[in-house]
């Protein structure tokens, strides 16, 4: 092979390698089997070439040209490169939309065919309005009014405002200044506080292990408490309450009863008038055994001399009664 044959197919293959890698570049594969069909739509700012073409949210294509048409209006001829696989016809509709960035993607929405494409065939468009588009419709407006609101700010914000603002601001340093001395002088008073709250923490957590063995301690007692048996010794407490509420009451009926010997002694005013009586002749007798203590005891050394005097003394005892009156007569020899 001659040299000039040699130079030549290096030239074609170099020539191939730069046609292959500029559609490369460009977002086109020369080598594959993907078909091209056709969407004009009036205006398509913010798509460029290398566009997706999205299908049910998954890319299946991409803009593989833009092409200006004077004869149409300029509308804009969009050469659309889809897979093999993916098939469309007469009543598939690709929609132009926006990103929120600012980029556009083409949509498409596939329908019940009556005509399968083939390839090179034109798209019904649609410049559908998405969700971002009419946000950034409703947001310029607002992003205008925040505009003029900082306009107003600024404009309020004059040379006596900022010279305020920068009085405050020096008022503020200051002061800042000023706590920092005060900080300063008072170091090891500030110390001193911060050893004592250390010292008050470390009593407090001794005094939280005094608690603790104290809570324990009740913890124990109410365990012993609630192991104790006080249902047995409630129960005895109710028998022995009920025995003497059944004594107390026998005694009641005792006393009350007028046939009985209690009964009768509180109740029976007889009873009760002769142990007065009774009381009140002892009462005489002993009287008059003070007053004459001779009547009723004589001692006699010799057991003889006067002669002795014999006296007899009458005692009346009336009864309770008031109708019986009994005498009864003493006799005393002197």
């Amino acid at each position: 092979m001659s040299k000039e044959i040699k130079v030549a197919l290096l030239a074609i293959v170099a020539i191939a390698a730069l046609v292959i890698g500029y559609n490369f570049l460009r977002g086109t594969n020369v080598l594959s089997d993907d078909r091209t069909y056709y969407a004009t739509y009036p205006n398509v700012e913010g798509l460029n070439v290398g566009a997706q073409v999205i299908l049910n949210g998954i890319k299946v294509g991409q803009v593989k040209n833009l092409e200006l048409q004077p004869e149409r209006g300029n509308a804009v001829r969009a050469s659309l490169e889809l897979q093999k696989g993916i098939v469309v016809g007469d009543s598939t509709v690709a929609g132009l939309s926006g990103t929120l960035l600012g980029s556009k993607t083409i949509t498409l929405f596939l329908g019940k065919n009556n005509k399968e494409f083939n390839g090179g065939e034109e798209l019904v468009t649609k410049s559908a309005i998405s969700t971002i588009d009419a946000f950034q419709a409703k947001a310029l407006p607002v992003l205008d009014t925040v505009g003029a609101t900082l306009a107003h700010i600024n404009a309020f914000l004059n040379q006596d405002a900022q010279t305020n603002i920068q009085g405050t601001l020096r008022s503020a340093r200051q002061s800042t200044e000023a706590l920092q001395a005060l900080i300063a002088a008072n170091q090891r008073n500030i110390n001193q506080i911060t050893t004592n709250l250390a010292q008050m923490s470390s009593a407090l957590n001794k005094s939280t292990t005094k608690l603790d063995r104290i809570a324990n301690n009740f913890s124990q007692l109410s365990d012993s408490l609630k192991s104790a048996p006080v249902g047995p010794a409630l129960r005895r407490l109710d028998a022995t309450m009920a025995e003497a509420q059944t004594t107390v009451a026998s005694l009641n009926r005792a006393l009350n009863d007028q046939k009985g010997s209690m009964g009768k002694l509180i109740n029976d005013t007889l009873l009760y008038n002769n142990l007065n009586a009774t009381a009140a002749s002892s009462n005489a007798l002993i009287s008059d055994f003070k007053a004459n203590p001779k009547r009723y005891v004589h001692f006699s050394v010799f057991g003889g001399g006067k002669d002795k005097k014999k006296t007899e003394v009458e005692t009346t005892v009336t009864r309770p009664n008031g109708t019986t009156v009994d005498t009864e007569t003493k006799t005393t020899v002197k």
